[in-house]
């Protein structure tokens, strides 16, 4: 049974600190080879000087600087520590690097490649005086190290020894490694400014499938509101008004083609073809009259609605259009609709006798007051005195 600090993925970044070590190996041998040239005293033992160790550690800093590193320790960070490192954005890692990145990029290949080297130092030098010690007691070569030759008198002391080095081997180097895993993703992920921008990216592309999804809701679910209505009265008077029956057929299909006029722009939008615009325009208040014969309401329009700025005119287009909605699915009698655009604001009410209350699961009633709260009005829908209404109260002008 592994401790929680010692498990599978220790192992992992051990090899990971030894490929750090490995990484330092020509720095340190160049390192040795001025070292020797000026004068500097040979390390006993195969560690190399402590002294020729600290003096490439600015050279590895400088190549972390320099060099284009970042996607080779990235890659070992994730698949040997385990670290968990945000991807940066295409547009953000093809082009030209930060001095920030450089410096967090060469902060982390001096710190991997330093430690790295310490720990396969230790590696080195612990294991085969782990093997010795495990097996004096059957090769019987006396082992004089630190002062303790006494305790080789005693057959166990070697091995027991031995043991407890190996095992604070492994400790040490699974927290090593559990600090390298924790500093990997501040170093090599996205920045505190990176991070906010991928947040606001994040946040406008929301935004943006929200109102593609309102867009989607009120015009298609219009539409098709309106034909099952429309169809549902055809098919009762057809054989006793023929005429009658023509003209709701004539009407359905004219709502089935506005709808899919209004579902190729939103699928443009989807698609992101900006070199190939949907030739639907967008609906606004001009189409205000279309819309209120289509669902046989009684509307009144007060003022002039070329005044009325465009992106509040398409806005209150869809609001009007989810409130007939509305009003098909669960009222219950004629529906009245009244507009007044004054000079610096509009008002827009829609009434009818309330039947069923609109259903918790509707995005109706949430996607009209999402718009309305975007372009700072006021919003209200709601049974009063036996109807179902929905009222709106916009600023022509911020």
């Amino acid at each position: 049974m592994l401790s929680p600090l010692v498990g599978r993925a220790t192992y992992l970044r051990w090899v990971c600190l030894v490929l750090g070590g490995a990484l330092l190996m020509p720095y340190v041998m160049v390192g040795s080879v001025i070292g020797g040239l000026i004068g500097l005293p040979a390390a006993p033992g195969p560690l190399p000087q402590p002294l020729v160790f600290l003096a490439v550690l600015p050279l590895v800093a400088l190549t972390g600087l320099v060099l284009p590193v970042r996607a080779l320790e990235v890659t070992a960070a994730r698949s040997l520590l385990g670290a968990e490192i945000a991807p940066l954005p295409a547009e953000w890692a093809s082009g030209r690097r930060s001095w920030d990145e450089r410096r967090r990029t060469a902060t982390w290949f001096t710190l991997h490649l330093g430690v790295g080297g310490v720990m396969s130092g230790l590696t080195l030098a612990t294991v085969p005086f782990v093997i010795v010690t495990i097996l004096l007691p059957i090769t019987g070569v006396p082992f004089d190290v630190w002062m303790l030759s006494s305790l080789w008198e005693v057959w166990w002391s070697g091995p027991l020894l031995g043991v407890a080095l190996l095992v604070a081997l492994v400790y040490l180097t699974a927290g090593v490694g559990v600090l390298l895993a924790r500093s990997a993703p501040k170093l090599l992920g996205p920045s505190p400014a990176q991070r906010l921008a991928l947040l606001e990216e994040r946040v406008r592309r929301q935004a943006v499938r929200n109102g593609l999804a309102r867009e989607l809701h009120d015009s298609i679910g219009h539409a098709l509101n309106v034909v099952t209505v429309q169809a549902g009265a055809a098919a009762r008077i057809l054989d006793r008004d023929p005429a009658v029956a023509r003209a709701v057929l004539g009407a359905i299909e004219e709502s089935a083609r506005a709808a899919l006029e209004e579902l190729d722009q939103v699928l443009g939008v989807l698609r992101e073809q900006e070199d190939e615009p949907s030739t639907a325009p967008a609906r606004t208040l001009a189409d205000l009259s279309g819309l209120v014969r289509g669902t046989g309401a009684a509307a009144e329009v007060t003022g002039d609605l070329a005044t009325v700025p465009s992106e509040i005119s398409r806005e209150v287009y869809r609001i009007a259009q989810e409130s007939l909605t509305n009003a098909l699915r669960h009222g219950t009698g004629p529906v009245r609709l009244a507009l007044v655009v004054h000079d610096d604001h509009l008002e827009l009410d829609v009434r009818n006798p309330a039947g069923r209350a609109p259903g918790r699961s509707g995005r109706g009633i949430d996607g009209m007051r999402e718009r309305v709260t975007l372009l700072g009005g006021d919003f209200d829908a709601g049974p009063a005195g036996g109807e179902w209404h929905v009222s709106l109260r916009l600023r022509l002008r911020p």
